[in-house]
């Protein structure tokens, strides 16, 4: 089969590898349908985060199962499904609590020795405990796949970042980013029941989806002129809920800075850069909560995808590019570059 393959920065490529086999007896194997490329791939695509030549990549995919192995009982041939971002046994104590990012047996799509999202199949591990069932008639259809496809990471990683920061019904909510993950932070925010909802961002092509989330404010600038903003358009009082999806230094001190005292911040974005941003003496003083981490998708995908079904919630407008396999590597360039927000694969 055909997948994709990092050999450095900037160096991605589309190689014949070995076909997927069921290995293990709670195994299966899915044919991807649909993938996407992650804001998070391209640290590897920088050379920030470190890769192996001729490594996988990819984590998010929806697909039908193909083959599954003789333990497997939830799920047979011809199934469609969605992956969440990690796999996991759904059986340990961890999976139990809902934190199925910590699994002992778990791990993450492209890790060395097992497939990544972005080929034509993947070998599932833990299928009972790691895929979800999705309505086979959804395979076929082009305008719901998207928001599905959205489920396995960006969604589930934003409404994780709304859920940590406590976002209730008739709060004001700030959200620093407006990549893909931010974006959908926004539209778990409304779908929470939030009151008010600031992005922070300057592109107008991501801004324009914000509002259409259900962002009530703007604002373009950054550093203290973002956090001066923020207090201005609450009265010198900053947000109930501040949600982080980027992840550097700036934009946690950002994220801190324009909480309201008692308030809490919800981190998502990957760090990178340090955590000199994280001010405990300044949270300490103003009783300001850090709470989040690595979204626990799998816990999430249940509740989250009567919505999308039913057209409630639409987080596939993240999506504004589509390309066939061969395309991946423009797809990258396209994200890297920032022509594209979010870059779909379709097979």
């Amino acid at each position: 089969m055909r997948a994709t393959v990092i050999h450095g920065p900037n160096d991605i490529r589309i190689e014949e590898v070995p076909d997927p086999r069921i290995q293990r007896p709670t195994d299966a194997v899915v044919r991807v349908v649909n993938a996407c490329i992650c804001g998070s791939d391209l640290w590897a695509y920088r050379g920030v985060a470190a890769r192996e030549a001729g490594q996988r990549i990819g984590h998010e995919f929806l697909g039908v199962v193909e083959e599954v192995g003789s333990e497997v009982s939830d799920f047979k041939p011809g199934d469609f499904v969605v992956a969440p971002f990690v796999w996991s046994d759904g059986t340990c104590d961890f999976c139990r609590e809902g934190l199925h990012t910590s699994c002992p047996e778990g791990g993450f799509w492209g890790q060395v020795g097992y497939d990544g999202g972005q080929g034509e199949a993947v070998r599932v591990p833990y299928a009972d405990g790691t895929l979800v069932r999705l309505p086979k008639e959804a395979a076929g259809d082009e305008k719901l796949l998207p928001g599905l496809l959205a489920l396995s990471d960006v969604m589930s990683t934003g409404h994780h970042a709304a859920v940590s920061a406590g976002v209730k019904a008739g709060a004001t909510v700030a959200v620093v980013g407006d990549g893909a993950v931010g974006l959908c932070g926004v539209l778990a925010a409304h779908r929470l029941g939030a009151g008010r909802i600031i992005a922070l961002g300057r592109h107008q092509v991501r801004t324009d989806i914000a509002r259409r989330f259900g962002a009530t404010d703007v604002v373009a600038e950054r550093g203290e002129a973002a956090i001066e903003a923020v207090k201005e358009l609450t009265k010198g009082q900053g947000a109930h809920a501040v949600l982080e999806a980027v992840g550097t230094e700036e934009s946690m001190r950002t994220a801190i800075s324009v909480a309201r005292d008692g308030g809490a911040v919800g981190y998502v974005g990957v760090p990178h850069g340090g955590s000199a941003g994280v001010d405990i003496g300044q949270m300490f003083g103003r009783n300001i909560s850090l709470n989040g981490g690595v979204a626990p998708a799998r816990a999430y995908i249940p509740e989250l995808l009567p919505d999308v079904l039913s057209g409630a919630i639409e987080p596939g407008l993240v999506f504004d590019r589509t390309v066939d396999l061969a395309g991946v590597p423009d797809g990258y360039r396209a994200m890297d570059e920032r022509t594209a927000l979010k870059v779909r694969i379709g097979f």
